[in-house]
């Protein structure tokens, strides 16, 4: 099998095109695979408060359909070059499928960014009430005060009388020691933002990078399937 003579020049053109296609879908799978690595370990300390599974579902999602972009990239490279009509349907198959998965993907992380609003201070405000009991929740606790700077769900007062030590300011003079904020806490001495708003954008800012993210990839993934489409009909 091969190409006929009067196509031979328009071959070389979508071939060179498959192959520019192909780095670019591959470049950007692997830029979705890292983000969604790093959002994964980012936003673990959170995961006791978000109060729903579906930005993690996403997550998961695009970190596999990446990975799995990257090794299809390499392999549509290959098809062009043998002129194999099987392994070029193969590709565009298989693209396709990974087209629609990461399009999901992208669409559940940016839906995301809505339903956490409705969860998150639920959850919060639950699950605040079993700190010091529940070894999870009292971590995610502690790192989301101490990470983001913030206190309670609202306000420092949603704690009660006893505040988390992950609450208090640092002394500005050494960064060290901190001040005497559990027994007397004050807006001088405690973290006065709620963990609500700024959990809430945090998390809703990396939503919106890594659903943007697998959606763009899907988009460059449209013109591998055409230039395979295109070359699949030029090889006799």
């Amino acid at each position: 099998m091969g190409v006929s003579g009067n196509d031979s020049c328009c071959s070389q053109v979508v071939k060179y095109g498959m192959f520019v296609s192909n780095l670019i879908i591959f470049l950007g799978g692997a830029i979705v695979f890292v983000i969604g690595l790093i959002t994964l370990i980012d936003r673990n300390f959170l995961n006791e408060l978000l109060g729903t599974n579906l930005f993690s579902g996403a997550v998961y999602v695009l970190v596999i359909t990446s990975a799995l972009v990257c090794l299809l990239a390499f392999f549509g490279c290959f098809g062009a070059v043998k002129e194999i009509k099987c392994m070029l349907l193969t590709y565009f198959i298989m693209l396709f499928l990974i087209f629609v998965t990461m399009l999901i993907g992208g669409i559940l992380g940016y839906v995301f960014r809505e339903k956490v609003e409705l969860t998150m201070r639920q959850e919060m405000f639950s699950s605040i009430k079993l700190y010091g009991s529940r070894r999870q929740v009292t971590g995610a606790w502690d790192t989301t005060q101490s990470r983001l700077k913030c206190c309670g769900v609202e306000t420092f007062r949603d704690w009660g009388i006893k505040i988390p030590f992950s609450c208090c300011q640092e002394i500005d003079r050494d960064g060290i020691q901190r001040k005497p904020c559990q027994d007397n806490p004050s807006l001088a001495n405690v973290y006065h933002k709620g963990c609500y708003e700024v959990g809430l954008q945090f998390i809703k800012e990396r939503a919106a990078v890594i659903g943007l993210s697998g959606i763009i990839v899907a988009i460059l993934m449209i013109f591998g399937m055409v230039f395979s489409c295109i070359f699949f009909n030029m090889i006799e």
